[in-house]
C-alpha cells in the first residue's frame, strides 16, 4: 500500500508539473516576443545618444573656428595698426624737418636779444684788459715778486686742475671788482693780473676751452688754442 501511494504523489506532482513548465514555456516565448520593442528602444537611445555627440563636436568645431577668426581678425586689425603708426611716423618726419627749418630761419631772422646790463658789464671788463703788445705788457709771478695767493691743495689740484681738466668761462659765476674781471671755478676765485692776448679773439672768454696750471711757483690760465701763452692769476675763497 505504502507503495503504491509513492506512485501516486508522484504521478500527481508530474502531473501538476506539466502546467507549470507550459507556463514558464510561455512567458518565455512572451518575453522573446517583446526583447525586438526593447532593442528597437535602445537602438532608438543610442542613435540619439550619438546625434546629441555629433552635434556637440559640431558646436566644439564651430566655436573653435569662430576663435580662429577672431584671432586672425584681431592680428590684423595690430597689424594695420602698427602700418597705420608708420605711416603716421613717415609722414610726421617731414613736419618735424619743416618746423625744424622755420624754426631756425625765424632765429636768423630774429637774432638772440641783447646782453644784459651785467653781460655788458663782464664783457666790457674783459675787453678793457686786451692787450695790444704782449711782449712789453705782461710779467710772470717770477718778474712779479712770486706768488703770495691762495695755493690749491696739491691732491685737490690734480684732481680739478691742468690741462686735462678744461672748462669755459661763460658758463660760471663772473664779477667784476675794480674794472678786473673774475671768475668762480671748483669754488674758488680766479682773478687776471695779466691782460690777455689780442690774437686770442674778443670773444675767447665765451668760446674757447682754458684751464689753470701751476708753473714755475704761480698759477697761470692757459688757453687750449694758444698752448705758448699764460696770463697770470690770483686765487682766493
Amino acid at each position: 500500500m505504502k507503495r503504491f501511494g509513492f506512485i501516486s504523489a508522484a504521478v500527481l506532482a508530474l502531473v501538476l508539473g506539466i502546467p507549470a513548465l507550459a507556463h514558464a514555456q510561455q512567458d518565455q516565448q512572451d518575453n522573446k516576443q517583446d526583447h525586438p520593442e526593447q532593442q528597437k528602444d535602445q537602438g532608438k537611445q543610442q542613435e540619439h545618444q550619438q546625434q546629441q555627440k555629433d552635434q556637440s563636436k559640431q558646436q566644439h568645431a564651430q566655436q573653435q573656428q569662430q576663435k580662429d577668426r577672431n584671432k586672425q581678425q584681431e592680428h590684423a586689425q595690430q597689424q594695420q595698426q602698427k602700418d597705420q603708426g608708420k605711416q603716421q611716423h613717415a609722414q610726421q618726419q617731414p613736419k618735424d624737418q619743416n618746423k625744424q627749418q622755420e624754426h631756425a630761419q625765424h632765429q636768423r631772422s630774429n637774432p638772440q636779444p641783447q646782453r644784459t646790463q651785467q653781460q655788458r658789464v663782464v664783457q666790457s671788463a674783459w675787453q678793457k684788459h686786451g692787450s695790444q703788445n704782449w711782449a712789453s705788457d705782461h710779467r710772470t709771478w717770477q718778474q712779479r715778486g712770486g706768488y703770495h695767493g691762495y695755493r690749491i691743495p696739491d691732491d685737490r689740484f690734480r684732481g680739478s686742475f691742468g690741462p686735462s681738466h678744461d672748462f669755459r668761462i661763460s658758463g660760471l659765476p663772473i664779477l667784476v671788482v675794480g674794472g678786473f674781471p673774475r671768475f668762480q671755478y671748483q669754488g674758488y676765485w680766479f682773478s687776471p693780473v695779466d691782460p690777455w692776448p689780442s690774437d686770442w679773439g674778443n670773444d675767447w672768454y665765451d668760446n674757447d676751452d682754458v684751464y689753470v696750471n701751476y708753473v714755475d711757483n704761480g698759477y697761470y690760465l692757459y688757453n687750449s688754442r694758444y698752448p705758448d701763452v699764460a696770463i697770470a692769476i690770483n686765487i682766493s675763497l
